[in-house]
């Protein structure tokens, strides 16, 4: 039965960021299907939550880092080839604003880190997803719209 013929379907909604300090970019090392993978901060959208508010929620409960959205970079589709699973990725840039050192980080994650991006493209085959990489591509070759194309409506 296809989706089309009243089988339910629905994607995972994931929001991740681009955190950017000095040429470095803010990533997380996390253990994922027995694996330990880098990926940006990021995670599910929550009910009656805006994808704004998930974006700051999930990098700072990923990585300790409070941090303000500066441009949304884009929206993503990906099938993961192992589960079937289609994830829909909303990516943001942010900067850096308070590091919170102390605060314990969501389970699975080991830790948060600074790599260049040409560190990170030499991780390639530790990357959770083919989803990282092409986020932070597209914000270094300069792709970013303004945060009011989101709309939140309650």
């Amino acid at each position: 039965m296809t989706y089309r013929q009243g089988r339910f379907w629905q994607p995972d909604v994931t929001v991740a960021t681009v955190v950017v300090d000095d040429g470095r970019l803010l990533m997380v090392e996390e253990t994922a299907s027995g694996r330990l993978v880098l990926n940006q901060p990021a995670g599910h959208l929550e009910p009656d939550e805006s994808l704004v508010a998930a974006a700051l929620r999930e990098t700072l409960e990923e990585t300790g880092w409070d941090v303000r959205l500066t441009a949304f970079v884009g929206a993503y589709q990906w099938k993961a080839p192992e589960t079937g699973r289609h994830y829909l990725r909303f990516a943001f840039a942010a900067e850096p604003l308070r590091h919170h050192p102390g605060r314990p980080l969501d389970e699975g994650i080991v830790r948060a880190l600074w790599l260049t991006p040409g560190e990170l493209q030499a991780e390639a085959a530790r990357h959770r997803s083919p989803l990282v990489w092409r986020v932070v591509s597209d914000f270094l070759a300069g792709r970013r719209q303004p945060l009011e194309i989101l709309q939140h409506l309650e």
